[in-house]
């Protein structure tokens, strides 16, 4: 479990970089804030079709080869960034950094599910989740503390030797994972036909767009409004990756009881902070604790939602999993490409004002369709 927990850190970490890096990338390569932020776009994109993908054409092989293979493609990815002379490239190197996170996110639940006993799955989906939150301890803060020390080109190199320690930690303790079965289009409508993982993966296309509106240009909004320094930015960004390492463990243990309810709460505290962002952000301490909210707030969704879909199909995991990372990815991808056509156009506080919108909605599905459900799976 912390093998996997280590990809994830590894993959996360590499692809929010760009929040932190944002403003000098696009200074550099002569683009604006909205263009770079499409990098971001491009790894939702790719990670989107990467998980079916993956899952319909990796057959009979041992999983543990094919997340090695992953994790070597995070190296590659991050080695093109740091040497990116152009948005073209720098959008391909990003690319297949998504086809590696696709991979990984659609295999997740099934690894879980077949390493632990059923009694220890929230758990392990906690443990492998928690390398996300620990990412974005350090993504973003390190991301720009070292951006503003070394440049932004290596700080990706930075970020290409963190793959390359996780994929040794891999090749050292994953033990080896035969396929149990090649999973169909068959097994994917299936997946599609039940209730309750539709309506987790409603609950994740809007929360998670509306977070990644707002997130990934949460340096331009702090830069602008309470016109907070790179120093402090870094602090602000500290304090929303260790709110999200607190947020995993609350909302896994929330989760074991009612994930319907977990995810749904978390979204509600993401909508308060982000609204409370628009309304008193120009305040610099009302923007930094706004922002330790959000990553609390955030750092619980993903277990949440991911304890959520096994319970909705746990012998379906592999396409569940796969379809659940491709919500995640097409919410990043289209949460990203608004974000970047609201801040371009009307500034930061549209974003903000998008994201406030975008989860409440979300956490609206999932706190009365799925509480529906969950009581109705109770009572059968």
């Amino acid at each position: 479990m912390f093998s996997l927990s280590f990809g994830v850190f590894g993959l996360v970490t590499a692809e929010f970089l760009p929040v932190s890096l944002l403003t000098p990338m696009a200074a550099e390569l002569g683009v604006t804030n909205g263009a770079v932020g499409q990098a971001i776009t491009a790894t939702a994109v790719v990670a989107a079709l990467a998980g079916p993908l993956l899952v319909l054409g990796s057959g009979r092989l041992d999983r543990r080869v094919i997340v090695w293979a992953l994790m070597a493609m995070l190296v590659v990815s991050s080695v093109l960034t740091a040497f990116a002379g152009s948005v073209g490239v720098l959008l391909l190197a990003r690319g297949l950094l998504g086809f590696a996170l696709g991979g990984f996110w659609a295999m997740m639940t099934a690894l879980a599910l077949r390493l632990v006993p059923p009694a220890d799955v929230p758990r392990a989906m906690s443990i492998i989740v928690m390398g996300v939150s620990v990412a974005t301890v350090v993504a973003a803060p390190l991301g720009a503390a070292l951006g503003a020390l070394w440049g932004w080109r290596a700080t990706f190199l930075a970020a290409a030797a963190l793959g390359a320690l996780s994929l040794l930690v891999q090749l050292l303790v994953l033990p080896r994972l035969p396929s149990v079965g090649a999973p169909g289009l068959a097994s994917f409508r299936a997946a599609l036909s039940r209730r309750a993982v539709l309506i987790g993966f409603a609950t994740v296309i809007i929360v998670v767009s509306g977070h990644f509106a707002g997130f990934t240009f949460i340096r331009p909004f702090l830069e602008e409004v309470p016109r907070l320094d790179v120093a402090t930015i870094s602090l602000a960004l500290l304090a929303f990756g260790i709110g999200g390492f607190l947020g995993n463990p609350v909302a896994g243990m929330i989760a074991a009881r009612s994930p319907a309810f977990a995810a749904g709460g978390v979204s509600l505290l993401i909508g308060a902070a982000s609204l409370l962002l628009a309304l008193f952000g120009g305040t610099p301490a009302v923007a930094f604790a706004a922002v330790a909210l959000w990553g609390f707030a955030f750092g619980g969704f993903p277990v949440a939602v991911s304890i959520w879909n096994a319970r909705a199909a746990p012998d379906l995991a592999e396409s569940s999993g796969a379809l659940l990372s491709s919500s995640f990815q097409v919410a990043i991808a289209s949460g990203a490409l608004i974000g970047g056509f609201l801040i371009d156009g009307i500034g930061p506080h549209g974003v903000i004002v998008y994201a406030a919108a975008a989860v409440v909605l979300g956490a609206g599905v999932m706190l009365t369709l799925g509480r529906a459900a969950e009581r109705t799976r109770a009572g059968a």
